[in-house]
Formats: structure tokens, sequence, C-alpha cells
């Protein structure tokens, strides 16, 4: 029991988990292209600040975030790198990237002149990268609208404080059996690239490929190659295969019960009485819930590991609680370990058995559970 956590359940990091994929992952890639580590979303729940650390000891000098606030989080907490904001910035908040040194990505000439009128005003130069949408359907100049874009961007290039650093797509079919659309996608980024770098835009730096990609279609690394979900040891689908990249999970979900109670038969637990004991019972409580980011649809198939033994979830998962039937577990005790996600060398609930139960993807299970519970980091 971790008493520094001050609550009976915790998320445990696997720090040489980490490491260990990094360096995988740059092999995959090779030593000419960049790894930049998408460590957004507090590192999709395994904490930023920390997997920026491992990726720092493993040589990699650029971060992908998703908004100003998280770049700021690691600028507070020292980090020197460049640090690339994937998500569109409105013009108001062009003084913070320039004060947090933020590279932004723009898609509009007013949007990039926001930047330089900011830079401009604190003597800075800003660097920022292109957005383009080759199929994606969410930020970017449209690949189809080359010659409106080239306008748009020889504008820009103008700007005395503002600098193209370089150029992102994002594929959205990369971990599909079909790469038939990546491929287009592909195709449209190379063709919008010739166009403007022919007409005289300077683009020194591309990056394309995500986690997908960079298992997958090495044509698309280009200059950096942005790993995300691979990062932390999960596979961005189940149509990619395995055997293209070493892994291993950074993240276990443990708990410790709090409470044991033996029930007689016709005992009802949890909302909505849908557990009733068919005979007599032993139920552990558990001081985690969907507040944690343990899905209530996954009531219904929800297990754990405990001394051992798998044993289901009985009834609903509660904000702040759940219920366990541990009637197979000998000796069972308060204050045993239980593991909601992870393995114990034998038995093993991943996150991709609690996304495909509740109808999701892995990365939102690892983000949720990354929320609110403490976070405790093992080597």
């Amino acid at each position: 029991m971790y008493k520094e956590a001050l609550r009976p359940a915790w998320v445990e990091i696997n720090l040489s988990h980490l490491d260990y994929n990094i360096k995988s992952i740059k092999k995959k890639i090779g030593l000419d292209k960049e790894l930049i580590g998408v460590i957004k979303a507090d590192g999709y729940g395994h904490g930023s600040i920390e997997a920026a650390e491992i990726l720092r000891e493993n040589g990699v000098t650029t971060f992908a975030i998703a908004t100003f606030f998280e770049a700021m989080i690691l600028r507070n907490a020292g980090a020197k790198e460049r640090i690339i904001c994937l998500g569109l910035s409105p013009d108001i908040y062009a003084d913070t990237a320039v004060e947090y040194d933020i590279t932004p990505v723009f898609c509009s000439y007013e949007n990039a002149k926001a930047y330089n009128d900011a830079a401009a005003a604190k003597g800075k130069t800003i660097e920022a990268l292109i957005a383009l949408d080759t199929g994606m359907g969410r930020i970017g100049y449209q690949a189809d609208q080359i010659d409106e874009a080239v306008e748009d961007l020889k504008k820009v290039a103008e700007l005395p404080n503002f600098k193209i650093h370089g150029i992102f797509s994002h594929l959205s079919t990369a971990d599909a059996t079909d790469l038939t659309y990546s491929r287009e996608q592909e195709e449209k980024y190379n063709r919008f690239y010739d166009a403007i770098t022919a007409a005289g835009i300077e683009v020194p730096y591309r990056t394309l490929a995500n986690s997908a990609a960079i298992m997958r279609m090495p044509s698309t690394h280009f200059d950096g190659c942005r790993a995300g979900i691979i990062l932390y040891g999960l596979y961005p689908s189940h149509d990619v295969d395995p055997a293209d990249l070493s892994i291993k999970p950074v993240m276990s979900v443990k708990a410790n019960i709090v409470h044991l109670k033996d029930v007689p038969e016709g005992f009802s637990v949890g909302y909505g009485r849908k557990y009733i004991s068919d005979a007599p019972a032993r139920i552990a409580t558990l001081n985690l819930g969907y507040a944690d980011g343990y899905p209530r649809p996954y009531s219904p198939y929800g297990k754990v590991i405990v001394n051992g033994v798998v044993c289901p979830i009985a009834g609903n998962i509660c904000m702040d609680q759940c219920m366990v039937d541990v009637t197979e577990v000998p000796d069972v005790k308060v204050g045993d370990e239980v593991i909601v996600m992870g393995t114990d060398g034998v038995n093993s609930i991943t996150a991709d058995d609690i996304a495909d139960a509740t109808g999701t993807i892995n990365y939102e299970i690892s983000c949720a559970f990354g929320q609110r519970l403490p976070k405790v980091f093992v080597r």
C-alpha cells in the first residue's frame, strides 16, 4: 500500500518499460529520423513531465502537445526542448506562444501574423509548422487547394518575425488493415510540399508519420516521426501487427481491498441491483470508480486479479468505488493488492480488454485512468 498516494488506488507507471519502448521506436525509424515524443494529455495519462525526462535521457529533443497549457507545464518543469503544439490556437494566445517558446501550427496568414506581431513586440522570432489537411478533416490548409495556399504562404514567408519551421499533417487510417486512403494522404502531402517549395517557400522540416505509420509506412517518416500511443506500450489498433514493433505496457492500475463482507444468498450489491448473489458470497470493496477512469459500462464484463485469481466485478461500478466478488480467493483479506489493469505474470487484464468491452479504444482508457488517480513511478 502506497501511503504517498493518499488513497488505496493508484496508477503504476513503469519507466523502464517506457525507456524500452523509446529505444525500440528509435531503432525502427533509424538514426537519420528524429523521434518526436508526443506527450499531450499528460503523456496519455502516464505523466508528461516524467515521460519527458525518459525521452530526454534517450536524446529526444522535440516534444509534441495539444494545448499551450500543456506546454506551459513542461516549461515550468524546466523543459528546454522544442515543444510543438499540434492544435490550432486563436490569435489572442499568440503572446503565450512567444513567452513560452512554443512552436505552434498555423493554416492562415491572419493567424501567422498574430504570432509575428506578438514576437515583434518581444523582440523575438517565432517558428511554426504549416498545418495541412490531407484527409483528416480537422485542421489545416486544404491539400487540394494548392494555388490559394501558395498565395497565402507567400505572404506568411514575408513576415519578419515569423519563420516556417516545417509542415505536418495527420493520417486518419494508418492503423487500418487497408492502407489505400493513407497512401492517398501521403501523395497529397508530397504534392503540396513540392508545390509550395517550387514556389520558393522554404520548408525545412517534414513530419507526417504517427504511431501506426511508424510501424507500417516507412515512406512517411521524412524528417520527424511523431510517436504517441506506442511510447506507452499500446498498439494503435488491432489491425497493426505487433511483430512490427516490440513494446511493453507502461501503465498498470492497482488498488487495495478496503472492505470485506460475507453476504447470504439473494443479497444485492450496487446501484440498480445488477448483482444479486445466487449463493453465499464474499464481496470486496475497492476505492476506485468511474470518476477515476474505470468505465461504468465495463461493469457487466469487468474482472480484476486478486492474489492470482481472476474475479468478476459485482454490480455497477460507482463514481468512487466498486465491488468485486472474491468468493473464490483463498484467505483474502483487507489490504490485499488488486490488479485492475496489468498482469501478475500469469493472468492479465489489458487496456485493450477494457476498451473492447466498452466499445472504445485503449487511448481513452489510459488517458482516463491518468486523470484523478495518483501516479506511482517505478523503474
